[in-house]
């Protein structure tokens, strides 16, 4: 079972986490707007880590691999917020992981989880696939391929960052430089692509990026200390429940069209998070 304060803070990183996913998809330009927040979240790292324990040599080669992992992923994420709603895409995305993450962690880090947590990620992934269904807009084949591969790229540095935290031996540190691995090679990649709307955007929104880079620090440093607590297939899990966060968010900020179907998800998806808790 997950302690409640262990609980509580990761749906509190699930929410941090579905409210940058939205400024995204409710800002004008979510290249810009994606590379501001990774750049905001570096500069935090810049001032915060000379404070922390430099995480341990074990742990390096996952932060480099994650670190392109993620950049992957925010490339592809803006690229999919761009012809797909964000009450559509973000279900499917978050959505396929957990179940992969709980597979893949017990076949390759052995980590045994009872019959009761097993229940519990799939009805959270359910609800989620299901709030997928009951979404309004379009879905192409190319929107639902770059879903989907984004979806396996999200289970992929969920494990990787899992044993990368265990490894450094200080999770806070591992997310500052991570961040700041992400956040310098989205700038440089924003640089070369819009280097002069770029500047103009942070001249007039720089205080956005950082707000939004403290919100990514904080969520995924609660979600990999949470790991080194628990399994990280019921920590991903859990996190996940920030599509009831980010359902809020679409039918009250951006606007987006949300019916009884979603509803009834999101009540399947705090079953599956309940579950969790009492397994």
């Amino acid at each position: 079972m997950i302690d409640l304060p262990v609980f509580g803070l990761i749906l509190f990183a699930a929410s941090l986490h579905a409210s940058w996913n939205a400024f995204l998809k409710g800002s004008g330009d979510t290249l810009l707007s994606a590379t501001l927040v990774m750049g905001g979240a570096a500069l935090i790292a810049i001032v915060a880590l000379p404070f922390l324990p430099v995480p341990a040599r074990a742990s390096w080669p996952y932060l480099a691999v994650s670190a392109l992992l993620q950049v992957s992923y925010l490339v592809l994420l803006v690229r999919i917020y761009r012809v797909v709603d964000m009450s559509l895409a973000y279900p499917l995305m978050r959505g396929s992981a957990p179940l992969t993450v709980a597979l893949i962690s017990t076949l390759w880090l052995h980590e045994a989880l009872p019959g009761l947590a097993w229940i519990g990620i799939a009805t959270i992934c359910f609800g989620i696939l299901t709030m997928a269904l009951g979404a309004r807009g379009a879905l192409s084949a190319k929107g639902l391929a770059a879903t989907l591969t984004n979806a396996a790229i999200i289970a992929s540095y969920t494990l990787i960052d899992g044993v990368g935290a265990r490894a450094s031996g200080t999770p806070a540190a591992y997310t500052l430089w991570l961040s700041l691995l992400t956040g310098l090679a989205m700038m440089g990649w924003a640089i070369t692509a819009r280097g002069g709307a770029l500047v103009s955007y942070a001249r007039r929104t720089w205080h956005l990026g950082l707000i939004g880079g403290l919100g990514t620090i904080v969520s995924y440093t609660i979600a990999l200390w949470a790991m080194t607590m628990a399994p990280i297939a019921m920590v991903a899990a859990l996190r996940e429940t920030s599509i009831l966060f980010a359902t809020a968010i679409s039918a009250f900020i951006l606007r987006e069209r949300v019916g009884p179907a979603r509803f009834a998800a999101a009540a399947i998806i705090a079953s599956g998070a309940m579950l969790l808790r009492l397994a």
